[in-house]
């Protein structure tokens, strides 16, 4: 035992050799966890009593069937009257059928209850993720999150339902077999039940082993899940720099986690079992020798005795599924109280209550000596920053890496709240707008080009599930994507895979744009709008672009000088504070940190096509993408 609680120990607070593990979950007590789950089988509470019905109606056909057996032996067999066979036959296929269906009865809505249950569940966990802030996603491990809303939320069904209906089962069916035991022989009855709280005791000393098991091997798991994600969507970066057997040696530290965990629980379980078969042992056969002085005398019969012997193995074994109960509550706390932490997350950003629900804005953005940081960093993001843009105009963030343009991105789409000062759209602060309307009236263009496992017209329709067809291409022409799709095997209906595998960047983010365009919001955000695309693409792209752009109020990221120089104004950031702001001649004029910005792009300065409401025709050799 000592050993055990040794090796537990190092699994729950791991030393070196097993790699990284997702921290730990706070440890709640079994009522607490109750008290939060039970509301949500609220819509299956009026079929438990039929359940428990079904399950009471089963233990009671059990107990019969035993009974009859008691009656073969006495009436049939020691006075070998084969007549009497006839009933006790009918009265045993009577009761195996009503058993059967009854059986059937309880599994189907027991699995359906069950069932029902878990896809609540889970969509109530996934529901409350998808509301929590950005920075929730940057603590927990990805796969970690995966494992917590399939695994773990098994276990909280286990936890309220399986586990709760097992444990009926049981109790049923001791209640009935220590009755008949009781009208068989009072007295060995309880010679019998003795050894119960022996059970008790051995299943009490074993629990709280089961339960830092259970919470280590819950942690590992979710550690594997994370890691295996990690490679998985990383394979072209572990295949370049021949990492494959440093990824395969860190999954191995991983699993010889995963495998000491289970060969704790195994250890236990081991001991657990052997201790268990003793003390039935000790009660059966103490109920022999007495029974058998009991059938000497008389005051038992043949057919008594063996139905005693029945009824006592079949009364251990629910005996015993109370004792592993107690060791799976154990188990489905572990999975359940992480998905309590996952639960008790909050959102940073939500709703105010009466926020205002705006139709369809003006345009009007003002950024009013806003202050940002990110949670945990030492330095903000933004600093007491000031902007405004009017209706249709274009307005550029350039600066350096890090200078907060990609946080006014994020800001203007509350995915976070400033710290200080405020956002307004026509006059109204962002967060004083119902979320839904905000993200209705601006749309983001993301760098990564997020594309979806699905078709091409799925993800051009993502976020506008109602678009037709001919929207959905009418989008796509715009975004210069139309004939890269058509010649696709299936067009607008291929599968571009997970994150789009199947398609290059350029494509990707031509399906993004297209995406965005579709949503025809009247503020547009644009992160680096140009990344992944050559000149070619961008000059058939930037033209039906401007065009959009010429009626919507537009923001655009970028690094690519020549991306932005036709904007109405370009603002130029530095560690998070606006250092200059003007259109691109006043900029260069001024011969400030924009004109130095452009004499290291390295550009000729006679003009270039690029994205605003004033196009100026002409083609540039320089890489679109290319750094400032």
């Amino acid at each position: 035992m000592t050993r055990i609680r040794t090796r537990l120990a190092r699994l729950v607070s791991p030393g070196e050799g097993f790699g990284e593990v997702v921290a730990h979950a706070p440890q709640l007590r079994l009522r607490e966890v109750l008290r939060r789950f039970w509301p949500d089988a609220r819509p299956y509470r009026r079929w438990l009593p039929v359940l428990l019905g079904l399950i009471a109606l089963g233990a009671l056909i059990q107990t019969a069937e035993i009974w009859l057996f008691k009656l073969v032996v006495d009436d049939v067999l020691a006075p070998a009257e084969l007549a009497a066979l006839v009933p006790l036959a009918l009265a045993y296929v009577g009761l195996t059928l009503l058993g059967g269906a009854i059986s059937f009865a309880d599994d189907y809505l027991g699995t359906t209850i069950a069932e029902r249950f878990l896809m609540g569940m889970r969509l109530r966990v996934l529901d409350h993720v998808q509301r929590l802030s950005l920075d929730v996603f940057a603590r927990h491990r990805l796969g970690d999150l995966v494992t917590r809303i399939s695994g773990d939320v098994q276990q909280i069904e286990t936890l309220v339902l399986s586990g709760f209906a097992d444990g009926l089962s049981a109790l049923l069916r001791i209640v009935f077999f220590a009755g008949a035991l009781f009208v068989l022989d009072w007295r060995l009855a309880l010679v019998a039940l003795v050894v119960a709280p022996a059970f008790w005791l051995v299943a009490r000393l074993f629990s709280r082993l089961v339960k830092r098991a259970s919470r280590a091997n819950r942690r590992r798991v979710g550690s594997l899940s994370s890691l295996a994600e990690e490679t998985f969507s990383n394979a072209a970066l572990v295949q370049a720099t021949n990492s494959q057997r440093a990824v395969s040696e860190r999954f191995r530290r991983q699993n010889e986690g995963v495998v000491e965990a289970e060969l704790a629980s195994s250890r236990i379980h081991g001991l657990f079992t052997p201790l268990v078969d003793l003390i039935e042992l000790a009660g059966v056969l103490c109920v022999l020798a007495l029974g058998t002085l009991a059938v000497s005398d008389g005051s038992l019969t043949l057919g008594g005795m063996l139905a005693f012997i029945a009824y006592l193995t079949q009364l251990y074994s629910p005996i015993r599924t109370l004792g592993s109960l107690a060791n799976s509550y154990f188990k489905a706390l572990a999975g359940a109280e992480r998905v309590i932490e996952l639960l008790d997350e909050r959102p940073r950003v939500t709703d105010r209550p009466g926020a205002t629900r705006l139709a369809r804005a003006c345009g009007r953005l003002e950024i009013d000596d806003v202050s940002f940081a990110y949670p945990g960093a030492e330095a903000p993001a933004l600093d007491g920053l000031s902007l405004s843009v009017e209706p249709g105009e274009t307005l550029a963030l350039v600066g350096a890496s890090g200078a907060g343009k990609s946080t006014v991105a994020r800001l203007l789409v509350r995915f976070y709240d400033p710290d200080s000062g405020a956002i307004r759209l026509d006059g109204h602060a962002l967060d004083g707008l119902e979320l839904e309307s905000l993200r209705r009236n601006v749309s983001i263009l993301f760098q990564e080009a997020l594309v979806l496992h699905g078709t091409v017209a799925e993800n051009i329709a993502f976020g506008r599930w109602d678009a037709s067809r001919a929207e959905i291409e009418a989008a796509a022409r715009v975004a210069g994507a139309d004939e890269f799709v058509r010649a696709l095997p299936d067009g607008y209906d291929s599968d571009i895979g997970e994150g789009g595998r199947r398609l290059s960047g350029g494509q990707r983010q031509r399906i993004a744009i297209a995406r965005a365009l579709l949503v025809d919001a009247p503020v547009l955000v644009l992160d680096e709008p140009s990344t992944g695309l050559d000149a070619d693409t961008r000059e058939r792209l930037l033209g039906p672009l401007r065009e959009l752009m010429s009626e919507r109020t537009t923001i655009i990221v970028s690094h690519d000088l020549l991306t932005v120089r036709d904007a109405d104004r370009i603002a130029v950031l530095d560690r998070g504070r606006l250092v200059e702001l003007g259109d691109h001649d006043e900029l260069l004029g001024s011969n400030g940190r924009y004109a130095r910005l452009w004499e290291l792009h390295g550009t000729d300065p006679t003009p270039a096509q690029g994205v605003g409401p004033s196009p100026v025709h002409g083609t540039d050799p320089t890489p679109i993408g290319a750094a400032t």
